[in-house]
This record gives structure tokens, C-alpha cells and sequence, in this order.
């Protein structure tokens, strides 16, 4: 059995907790691996390692930098078959799923390769008699980010890229369960060219996060995880001064308008329903179809495509979606399922009885699917985050804008139709952070950015893009004059430009 390691200052170094969690293939359930879980103390050493190297690293002028971030992109299209599998060994997403993962980070790094035109401030000249202001946007310092189990490589990358390209020095603490990935990243880093110290990887739990928040060098804190843990990440972080972006939970709406596409919605749902076990965090779980017929007919559809997926092993080609991740998250899946019967849900597809054969031992929960879910079901209310489509029938296209607008969470929503005026009056009305019109899955570009509302998100600022930087920096604003002669005069009056 594999006993992984942290990387602090360039090199893998062995855990000395004393402490491990396992680490298991979902698809056979079997113990794979141990992940150390780390102390106060190895969390000291990591910041320690970022603290020396940071100064050096922000005085490297930013086409050096982005040098790195290019090199370093190079590398993870070299690597992109390795990590996929490594990836996808750990997780159980299939590896399609898992190149993807990989893919929507390395589009952040390619972001991150802009960083000299990213830093630039703002000039006037003569903005009073003789006087000039400029801005420069600085590094903060050490910083770190706690990322979730469901995305290992992408959102590492959306965290450190930015922060990395724009001077700082890094600890990631990824997920216990498959942290392997976020191990080569940091290896690739350093073959990239990235001085020892600037990228840590240390494994741990919840003692590694309390670590984070407490240690005083670290400046910002960037997490994506449960919404009850990203509020309680948030609060402690502020309340120890220190910057934090703290993403939360989803449940994220389809609403489907009797004009729409239903074959192209159909598609589309149910990619953003079941892809990656249903892990996302801007999966599509609910379906809200607008009046009975479209809501009929869009059932039958939905029937029939569920019928046709194949669930497999993270290895077959031909597999949709594979294993979840645990035994335990496998369980609270079917909890939820019965949760819904016991709610009155119609269930219509059952996929808790599936079983593989030759890997009976997998996490596999198949595709399920409940309809007439009611707004006060707390299966409704919950994020499920599995293989599990419900449906909400409403019958007004405003029921179906207030159905999005009023749930707790305000991650991502989506529309289909094919008219542009209700498109267009949905996605400015809706109270949602991210809007999808006739896209399923609406994660932005990695030069725009990604938040939610609500629950959703918690801070101002958002993942990536110019957010990223501006999360990653503080501005200074420069005001000089440079004496030319003359008479000098004391004043007492607040200085004006006039």
C-alpha cells in the first residue's frame, strides 16, 4: 500500500502526525492508499518554507513569472494521460470527466500567463499642480486555499494560479480523499521552474484547516466546500483578519419553458444531471418544467435517456458517469432517495439496488429520478450531490423564476427556451450568481468569474479571472510632486486638486 507524503519546500516530506486517512478506489472499494494528516506543527513548516521564499518570488519581474505559469502549462499537457488516470483512480470520475477537470484548471494557468498585463496599475498625470497618482497592485504575502474532494486538479489550479502568477506563495491543503493529483501539480510546478517554498501541498483534515485559520502569516484564505463549513471559514477568518472567499453548497435549477428545445434540453440535462456522479458543484439536480404537457413530455424524454446511460468503472471508455467517491457519501445519497419516497416524491427511477459485475465492492449509485418534489421537501431543500434529477413542476414561467430565486443556495440556474425576451428578463431578474441561457452548465470562461449568491458564496470577491487578482493583491495608490523652485508655503487646509 502507497503512504503519501506532503510537499513542502520543493520535496515530498513523510507526515509526522502519526495520523492517516485512507485513501480508496471507488471503484472497488478497496484501501488504495494513506494520506498523512498534519499537525499545527507541519502546517508551521509549510508557511515557514512560503514565508522565506515569497519576498524573492514577488521581486521576479512578471514575464519571469509568467514564464513559469507557461512552462508549467506545457508540462500538463505532457502529463495530461498520467494525471487523468491518477485523477480518476482516486475520485472515480470517469477519465473523460477527469480530462476535463484537469483542462478547465490549465485555462485558468493559461490566465495566469497574462500576469504582467494583469498587474498594471493606473496613471494620471497632472491631477493637481504638479502632482502625479499611480497605482500598483502588490502581492499579500503567504496565502493558502482548502479545496474539495469533487474537482482534486481544477480548482487547486483556480486557486494557486493566480495567487502564484501575481507574487505570492501558496499552501494548499486538498481533500483527503484523493490527494495524489495535487501532489504532481506541485512537482510539476517546480519542474516548471518554481523556487522551493512557493507551492506546499499539506494533507490534513480538520486540524490542518483550524492550522490555516489560526497561523498569522497567512493573509487570505481561499475555500470551496460545504456552505454550513464555508460560513464557519469565513467568520473565523475575518475574525482573524485575514481575506477569505468561501464557496459553498448548490442546487442549481433548470427551468424549462414550453417553447424550448426538449430534445436538446433533454441532452443537456441530463449530462449536468448525472456527469461525475451527479459531484458538482453546478450540476443540474432540479428540473422545473413550466405546465403540465411540457412537464409530461419532458418526463418521457427523460425516461428514456436514463434508460440508455451506462454506468462503469472510471476506466471504460463507454461508461457515463462512474463510482462516487465513499462508502459514506454513497450512503447519503440513498438516504436522500429515501428520504424523498418517505417525503411523498414519486420516484420513478431507483438507482439504489445498482450493482456492477466484478466490482460489486464499488460506491456506485445508479440514476435516479424523482418527480412532483415539492418546494417544502427537504430532500428539495438539501444539496444532494449525486446521481439524483428531481423534478418541480411549476406552471407559470415567474413560479419558475421564484422557484430559483428563493432557495438557499444561489450557485447556478439555467433556462430553456427559445425566446430571447424570457431569457433576457430571466437572467436579470433571477437571484442567482452564475445563469445559464439553454447552457446546463454555466461555469464561466477563466477570464471572467466564478461565484455564487446566497449560501452559495460567502465574501466579495470570486474564484479566478480579474477577481482572482484582485483577491491575490492590495492596490496602492502613489500621489507625488517633485519640488521645481519657488516660494514654499505652510498650509493647514486639507489638500485639494483645485
Amino acid at each position: 500500500m502507497r503512504t503519501l507524503s506532503h510537499f513542502i519546500d520543493g520535496r515530498r516530506v513523510d507526515g509526522v502526525s502519526g495520523r492517516f486517512s485512507d485513501v480508496f478506489d471507488p471503484n472497488t472499494g478497496a484501501v488504495q492508499a494513506q494520506a498523512p494528516l498534519a499537525n499545527a506543527a507541519e502546517l508551521a513548516a509549510a508557511v515557514a518554507s512560503a514565508k522565506a521564499a515569497q519576498p524573492g518570488w514577488a521581486a521576479t519581474n512578471p514575464q519571469r513569472r509568467a514564464r513559469v505559469m507557461f512552462e508549467f502549462k506545457r508540462l500538463l499537457d505532457v502529463h495530461m494521460d498520467e494525471l487523468a488516470s491518477l485523477l480518476s483512480s482516486e475520485h472515480g470520475k470517469v477519465i473523460a470527466d477527469s480530462r476535463g477537470d484537469i483542462m478547465r484548471g490549465l485555462e485558468v494557468i493559461e490566465f495566469a500567463c497574462g500576469v504582467p498585463h494583469l498587474m498594471k496599475g493606473d496613471y494620471t498625470q497632472g491631477a493637481g499642480p504638479g502632482i502625479d497618482v499611480y497605482s500598483m497592485r502588490q502581492p499579500l504575502g503567504v496565502v493558502a486555499g482548502i479545496t474539495p474532494f469533487n474537482f482534486p486538479a481544477m480548482i487547486p489550479m483556480w486557486m494557486f494560479g493566480p495567487a502564484i502568477a501575481t507574487g505570492n506563495a501558496f499552501i494548499l491543503k486538498p481533500s483527503e480523499r484523493d490527494p495524489s493529483v495535487p501532489l504532481r501539480l506541485a512537482e510539476l510546478m517546480i519542474e516548471a521552474g518554481l523556487p522551493p517554498g512557493i507551492l506546499n501541498v499539506v494533507q490534513g483534515d480538520k486540524a490542518a484547516v483550524d492550522a490555516i485559520l489560526e497561523h498569522p502569516d497567512i493573509k487570505a484564505v481561499s475555500f470551496v466546500g460545504s456552505s454550513d463549513i464555508a460560513q464557519s471559514v469565513y467568520a473565523r477568518a475575518a475574525a482573524a483578519g485575514k481575506r477569505c472567499q468561501a464557496m459553498g453548497g448548490a442546487k442549481n435549477h433548470g427551468v424549462v419553458l414550453p417553447d424550448a428545445d426538449l430534445d436538446r434540453a433533454v441532452a443537456d440535462i441530463i449530462g449536468a444531471a448525472y456527469g461525475s456522479a451527479g459531484e458538482r458543484c453546478m450540476a443540474l439536480p432540479v428540473v422545473a418544467p413550466v405546465g403540465e404537457a411540457t412537464a409530461d413530455a419532458l418526463r418521457a424524454k427523460l425516461v428514456a435517456a436514463i434508460e440508455g446511460l451506462r454506468v462503469g468503472v472510471s476506466t471504460d471508455p463507454d461508461a457515463d458517469y462512474g463510482p462516487v467517491v465513499s462508502a459514506a457519501h454513497k450512503a447519503r445519497i440513498e438516504a436522500y432517495i429515501q428520504m424523498g419516497v418517505e417525503e411523498g416524491a414519486e420516484l420513478v427511477i431507483d438507482g439504489r439496488d445498482f450493482t456492477l459485475q466484478g466490482a460489486e465492492g464499488g460506491f456506485f449509485v445508479g440514476p435516479t429520478l424523482f418527480d412532483r418534489v415539492t418546494p417544502n421537501m427537504k430532500s428539495y431543500q438539501d444539496e444532494i450531490f449525486g446521481p439524483v434529477l428531481q423534478i418541480v413542476r411549476v406552471q407559470t414561467f415567474d413560479e419558475g423564476l421564484q422557484l430559483a430565486t428563493r432557495h438557499q443556495y444561489g450557485n447556478g440556474v439555467a433556462i430553456f427556451t427559445r425566446n430571447g425576451d424570457a431569457a433576457r428578463q430571466f437572467a436579470d431578474q433571477v437571484e442567482v450568481g452564475m445563469v445559464g441561457i439553454n447552457v446546463p452548465l454555466p461555469v464561466p470562461v477563466a477570464y471572467h468569474s466564478f461565484g455564487g449568491w446566497k449560501r452559495s458564496g460567502f465574501g466579495d470577491l470570486n474564484q479566478y479571472g480579474e477577481d482572482g487578482v484582485r483577491f491575490y493583491t492590495r492596490q496602492k495608490i502613489v500621489t507625488q510632486r517633485w519640488p521645481s523652485g519657488g516660494e514654499v508655503e505652510q498650509s493647514f487646509v486639507i489638500p485639494t486638486m483645485r
